[in-house]
Order: structure tokens, then sequence, then C-alpha cells
């Protein structure tokens, strides 16, 4: 029983462009909505949930249709060429909103009179007497902008209730230098002020949002066409007890996705500027994107590796396409298969509405709370740490057992995400630990819970299986942004608020885990096996 390392390598570069492009969405399309086009935490949460909902009616729609197709390349590989082709081109094209967007808030004040000043290198931010003059820069504007017609007498009332004497009485109460707790609340309440007048200027173009929302629309429907038929391929050619393993290698490649979405962005300036245009980010992850497909043409052929799995069954003595899955006493009932489905994906939906809230939202989170560069040394320090434990968590899953692994990550995932919130400013190397303590949990979690799911399933529906696991996420995802959003826009801990809301929903997540069962495949009785096997492989 050997994983064809090479064949799952080449399947994982559409894995590779799936997180090249979702890794890229989660770190600019929220902060561009918040900073740029000036959208509050609730409906930046409302736009970034709409590719979920989307994905919720139309990944089930084409991973089922991909079970039912008979294309000469193979059920899964024409919808692969289709999304993957559509989706780098549409991101590619939102390079054009983002630059026209950033000419007009650059045409403001906003920046150089306001966000730099705020945010400049050389002074303390924890300062009292820096604020008061942030404050009388602010009025300052607010009230010629009143003068001038720009603003009602309304919203001027509404900004000095809402945002001014909220940030004085804490002012007020820290006379010299303000704790961590406070200080984060007032940065807090001064974003609030420069999306607004991002949103002002929004308002009087919003033309620009109109092209920058439809571009984006035809991106993620591109994006729903390919993903259930790209995840359903690795079990369509990989033998049951090795999925978790062909997983960990899918993980391994989307995590490099992942890192070179980080290292294209970090090039474009992110950090150093919320107002920078990132055009060439836009172009040059869809360029990427084509490449990757060209080389998974070239290297992959759909039906035959599909047939030699097939062979390699009957081989072994199982039975193709049929349901493996067994109890002691005969085949397993349909009900029990069933409600073991039911809670596995209410397992999914607990889990994905903690995880999305923080991963939507981080590149926002660190450098507007904790005053950190997601592109320091000592975070790429924890992505690669993360990485090196992908692949030995794939083969201790198949000793140990996927639901126990999974139950052990939530735990991990959790005392991470639990401690966020005891962090203080520029912390690089305790933050780097925790966040690759939380990559090791949510490691562990993620290479088995899709093969769980798909275990459960019958071969010949394996794409219907896979468009109810991204259901259940994709629902999660959906909910997730706008509830989170709503929190810190209305609750006075603003995004203090956002990991401990992640840690309790994933908490959830593991009491519905305790109760899954029949999700498990033929695993290796030793760790020796699973080494020994390994090591025939290599």
């Amino acid at each position: 029983m050997k994983l064809n390392y090479r064949n799952t390598f080449y399947i994982g570069l559409v894995f590779f462009t799936i997180s090249l492009f979702w890794q890229t969405y989660d770190m600019m399309i929220a902060r561009t909505l918040i900073d740029k086009y000036g959208l509050n935490q609730t409906w930046s949460g409302v736009v970034m949930a709409i590719d979920n909902v989307m994905a919720v009616i139309l990944l089930p729609l084409f991973g089922s249709l991909s079970d039912r197709s008979n294309a000469k390349l193979g059920r899964r590989t024409p919808y692969i060429i289709v999304g993957t082709v559509l989706s780098a081109f549409a991101f590619m094209a939102l390079s054009y909103s983002d630059y026209r967007q950033t000419l007009l808030i650059n045409e403001t004040d906003l920046v150089e009179y306001h966000y730099n000043m705020a945010f400049s290198e050389d002074i303390d931010a924890s300062e009292t007497s820096h604020w008061y003059i942030v404050v009388d820069h602010m009025t300052e504007e607010r009230n010629q902008s009143y003068a001038d017609g720009f603003i009602s007498y309304r919203k001027l009332m509404i900004w000095e209730d809402n945002i001014k004497d909220p940030i004085l009485v804490l002012l007020d109460a820290n006379p010299e230098s303000m704790n961590n707790r406070d200080l984060s609340i007032v940065k807090d309440l001064y974003y609030k002020y420069l999306s607004e007048r991002a949103w002002e200027v929004t308002a009087a173009n919003p033309n620009n949002l109109t092209i920058f929302m439809s571009i984006l629309f035809v991106a993620l429907v591109s994006m729903a066409i390919y993903r259930s038929p790209a995840v359903a391929l690795m079990p369509d050619v990989t033998l049951k007890p090795l999925r978790s393993k062909a997983n960990s290698i899918i993980a391994l490649m989307g995590a490099f996705g992942g890192i070179l979405a980080v290292y294209i962005i970090m090039l474009s300036g992110l950090n150093k500027s919320a107002y920078d245009h990132h055009s060439l980010v836009y172009i040059i992850i869809g360029i990427v994107m084509l490449i990757a497909l060209g080389i998974f043409l070239w290297k992959v052929r759909e039906p035959k590796m599909v047939e030699e799995r097939k062979q390699l069954e009957i081989k072994m003595g199982m039975i193709p396409g049929e349901l493996q899955t067994s109890v002691k006493n005969g085949a397993l009932p349909t009900f029990e298969r069933r409600l073991s489905l039911y809670i596995l994906l209410a397992a999914v939906f607990l889990m994905f509405t903690g995880y999305n809230a923080v991963m939507s939202k981080l590149a926002d989170y660190l450098p507007k709370v904790l005053n950190l560069n997601f592109f320091d040394y000592q975070f790429i320090i924890a992505q690669a740490i993360v990485i090196a434990v992908i692949l030995p968590v794939g083969l201790l899953s198949m000793w140990m057992g996927r639901k126990k692994t999974v139950l052990i990550g939530i735990l991990i995932l959790m005392i991470a995400l639990g401690n966020v919130v005891f962090l203080k400013e520029n912390q690089p190397w305790i933050t780097a630990g925790i966040i690759a303590l939380a990559g090791l949990g949510w490691t562990m979690i993620s290479v088995n819970l899709y093969v769980m799911v798909v275990e459960l399933s019958k071969g010949s529906d394996v794409g219907r299986y896979t468009g109810y696991y991204y259901s259940a996420s994709m629902t999660a995802q959906i909910i997730t942004p706008i509830l989170s959003g709503y929190l810190m826009d209305n609750l006075v801990y603003g995004r203090l608020i956002l990991f401990p809301y992640a840690t309790f929903f994933i908490g959830l997540s593991f009491v519905a885990m305790l109760f899954v069962k029949h999700a498990e495949s033929k695993k290796f009785k030793t760790l020796k096996e699973v080494l020994t096997a390994e090591e025939d492989n290599l």
C-alpha cells in the first residue's frame, strides 16, 4: 500500500492555486474594503461572506455535476481548467479599481495629515499627549468639512458622540501614558474615523466600488466552479487508507501557495501604509495561477490515474466504488452513517465559524492591535515550522486515527487562540510562537477533517460529499464575518473581542467531534508500520 508522491504533488498544484488565491483574498480584500472604501467591520464582513453564500449553492452543484461528467480529460479536469482561467483573469482585473481608489484617497489629506501623523514611527503611541494632538487634527477636519457642506450636522454629532468623546474619556483617564487595553480602544476608534473619511470618498465616486465588486463577483463564481472538483480529484486517485497521508501532501502544497502569496504581498509594501496601491499583487497572483495550471495539465492524466487506483483496489481485495466503512455485525446501517455525517458537518460548521473569523480579520488585527508586521522574520519562522509538521501529522494520523488527531488539534488551537487576548503590543516572538502553535493545531485538524467526510461516501459520489463539506464550512463563513464584525463594531472592546469569539466556537466543535463515529479508515496498528510503509515508498 504505497502513495504515489509524484502524482499527488502534481494534483496538489491545483490546491496551490486555491490557497494562493484565498490567502491573497483574505489578506487584501477585507483590509481594502475597510481602509480604502470605508466599509465598517460589519459591512466588510457582509462582502467577505458573499463568496461563501455562492459557495453554499455552487459547490455542491459543481461537485455533483463533476460526479456525472464523462469528458475525455476526466470528470474533474475540465472544471479545473475553466475555473482557474476565469478566476486568474478576474483577479488580475481587480488591479484597475484598486489603483483608481488609491489615487482618489491620496487626493485628500487623509494619508499625509492624519494617518501618517497618527501612526508615525517617530512617536510613542502610548503617550496620551500624542493622541490629544491627533484629536485636535481630527476635530479641525470635521468642523471644516461641516462648514464646507461636505458632511451634515447630524453626521458631525454622531462623530462626536461615537468617536471623539469616547477617545477623550480614555485620554483623560490616562494623564501620561495608556495601558494596552485603552490604547487598543483609542486606536480602534481612530481607525473608525479614517474609515468614515474613506467612505465619504467612495460615496462621491461610487462607480469604482461597483466595478470592484462586479469583478470580485466574477472571480468568486469562477473559484466555485473548480473548488469541489479539485478537492474531489485526490480521493478519486488515492486508496482510502492513504488519503490522510495524501491530504497532508495536498495541505503542504496549499501551504506553499499561502506562503508565496504572503511574500508577494510583502513585496507590495502592504504593512508600510494602508493606502498604497497593490495592483501588481493581483497581476502576479493571476499569472502564477495560470503557470501552475499549465504544469498540472502537462503532468496529470486523470482517467489513467483513476483506472490505476481501481486496479490497485481489486488487487488488494477492495471493492471499487463501494462503502468501505463497516461494523462488526455487517454493513454499516444507513441511519448511523447519516447521523455521523450530520454531527461531523456540525463540527465542521463550528470549527470554521471560529477559525475563519480570525483568518478574515488577521491582516487587519495584527498591525492595528498588536502593532506588528505580518512579514517580520519571526512570523516567517513560524510559517516554516507549520510547513515542517504537515507531513509528519499526516503519518501520525494513519497510526493514531483521524478523530483522535483532530481532537488533539482542536485543544491545541483553543489554547493558542485563547491566549492572544493577553498579548501586548510589540511582542513578535511570543506572537509568532502562538501563531506556530495555532498552525500546528489547525494542521492536525485540516489534514483529517475533509477525508473524514468523504470516508462516509461511496466512491461514485465523492464530489457530492465534497460539496457537503464545503457547504458546512462556507455556511459558517457566511455568518462569522458578519457576526464577528458586528460585535467588533458595537462592543466597547472593538477588535479585542475577535479571539475570545473564535475560541468559543472552536470549543463547541470539540464537543461535537466527541460524538462522531464511523469516519475512520483502516489504521496501521503501530507507528513502525507507518514508517516502514513510508520507507518502502521512498
